[in-house]
């Protein structure tokens, strides 16, 4: 069944004969070699292309490797998946095959509830395996390669909803990443086009008078979609006096609502009550979630997953996985809270209508963490060097002295190393004194532009939040841009007119009859 050189387990042979069982054509085109993953809605497998048609037709998205051999990845999708859902992964993977960035949909088949995708096997190394230990130029080179993906994701209109780690197969060897699992993705929604409004008129009847704002305002909530934050022509304060409802935590217990007429629930409860629940998408991953999904605005964009490439960035940095350990939304504002201020929550959440209060948790501070992002990183970096956790060769102590200097020692214009790593570099023979100041440099210069990025990445206004494509114009991958790292969309080998083994596009009825195989088996 395998011609792997280590065992696998008796359980995971079981596995793989039950899964040839039930789907039996898999046995003809697969030489399954083991099972790599498992998740909520699926179960990933390893495999050989037998045939070789998969990886000779997508051959520039399978990543060399020491032996030469090309592998698949048979992604086995449960039954308990909604066939709608099923449907969205594999038609967005289909649709998202021109970049090497994104993997691909090689092949699906579907027998009765079994529904297998056929990816490219990519060999990757875990994110807890090397979060700690990646130099910045290895920070850069990783959070390039998910900017590049994702400016090609949103480029189509995708929102991925769940950026993580686990998410984002990464070589730092290689120097290569791939975007993964498009199960919770969705369209972007223009509501202002769908629903044909314009703000310039609509903000200048206002001011003239021609219309009572207010009452427009009302109209437009009444609708499930809107949310006050895509009215970019109308100022905070306006967006406050609408009170569209309120979020409360108290002694950690966590409520929100949606006041449809405005009415000022800071005043006390209406005798008629007028609000209802606002509900929102939510999917997505603890801890990567951005403030806008937290506080269920309806009209979410590609910048959440923006949010989510700041989480990971943030983790970098600090050398710290999970960054955020939220168990629910009420911990998930806290930890915000905690970095932010509290003041800076209740203002994002104006911007989507909403009122906040907090009452019971006089720890929590009112303004951002001193120092901001830089204080944030530098205490936790500073705990784990005063406590000793970090190897004498980590490369933690780089971002720990310039954050060092950057808070206490600003009299200083010239880059000071680590003194771990400044011996070592000087102690060099082959190393002279330029070589040295040109690291220095370089170094400090990659830390001034990352951390630049980290709050581009944490704009609490998802409007004024940078996209994938503005950020790629940092400074801090100037290096990478102006270098031969490709950026252009790729395509197959095989251009696939008129080739019967090209995935065919099912509708939703299709994946609801039995027996349906969405690629024929020749």
């Amino acid at each position: 069944m395998s011609s792997l050189a280590h065992p696998i387990s008796s359980e995971i042979q079981e596995e793989i004969a039950q899964l040839y069982h039930d789907v039996p054509v898999l046995q003809s085109s697969y030489d399954i070699c083991d099972k790599i993953g498992e998740g909520t809605f699926s179960t990933v497998y390893k495999a050989k292309d037998i045939s070789g048609k998969v990886t000779s037709k997508y051959n520039t998205h399978f990543w060399p490797q020491a032996n030469g051999e090309k592998y698949v990845a048979l992604k086995k999708i449960y039954v308990t998946s909604s066939p709608q859902r099923i449907y969205n992964e594999l038609n967005l993977l289909y649709m998202l095959n021109s970049s090497n960035r994104v993997a691909p949909l090689c092949d699906a088949t579907r027998v009765r509830d079994q529904v297998i995708a056929v990816l490219p096997y990519y060999p990757h190394e875990e994110f807890r395996n090397f979060y700690r230990d990646l130099p910045i130029k290895g920070i850069k080179m990783y959070i390039w390669e998910l900017l590049q993906a994702l400016k090609f994701v949103h480029s189509h209109g995708i929102i991925h909803r769940d950026i993580k780690p686990t998410n984002f197969l990464f070589n730092p060897e290689l120097g290569r990443g791939v975007l993964v699992d498009f199960g919770l993705a969705e369209t972007e929604l223009d509501y202002l086009a769908t629903h044909k409004i314009d703000q310039d008129s609509l903000m200048k009847e206002a001011q003239t008078g021609a219309v009572d704002s207010v009452q427009q305002l009302k109209n437009l909530r009444t609708q499930e979609e809107f949310c006050p934050c895509i009215l970019e022509n109308f100022t905070d304060s306006y967006v406050v006096q609408s009170n569209c409802g309120t979020i409360t935590i108290q002694n950690g217990k966590f409520t929100t609502t949606r006041n449809v007429n405005g009415v000022d629930l800071t005043k006390g409860y209406p005798k008629n009550e007028t609000r209802r629940v606002k509900r929102a998408n939510r999917a997505g991953t603890r801890g990567f979630r951005a403030p806008e999904v937290l506080m269920k605005c309806s009209s979410q964009t590609t910048k959440i997953d923006i949010w989510s490439v700041g989480v990971i960035l943030l983790s970098f940095l600090a050398r710290r996985f999970p960054m955020f350990q939220s168990l629910d939304d009420t911990d998930s504002l806290l930890e915000l809270c905690a970095i932010f201020g509290w003041k800076n929550i209740r203002s994002c959440a104006a911007l989507h209508g909403l009122g906040f209060d907090i009452s019971g948790l006089h720890y929590l501070r009112e303004d951002e963490y001193p120092h901001g992002l830089k204080g944030f990183v530098f205490k936790l970096l500073d705990k784990e060097c005063t406590m000793g956790t970090f190897p004498e060769y980590s490369v933690a102590f780089e971002t720990h002295s310039y954050l060092n200097q950057e808070i206490n020692d600003r009299g200083s214009i010239e880059p000071q190393m680590a003194v771990g790593k400044a011996h070592d570099i000087k102690g060099d023979t082959s190393l002279d004194i330029i070589d040295v100041k040109r690291y220095h440099d370089e170094l400090w210069t990659d830390h001034f532009w990352c951390f630049q990025v980290l709050e581009q990445c944490f704009e609490m206004d998802p409007r004024k939040r940078s996209s994938a494509s503005e950020l790629l114009q940092s400074a801090f991958f100037n290096e990478l841009s102006e270098s031969e790292i490709n950026t252009e969309v790729e395509t197959t080998d095989d251009d696939g007119e008129g080739d019967e083994d090209d995935v065919v596009s099912s509708s939703e009825e299709d994946l609801i009859d039995n027996d349906v195989i969405l690629i024929p088996d020749d």
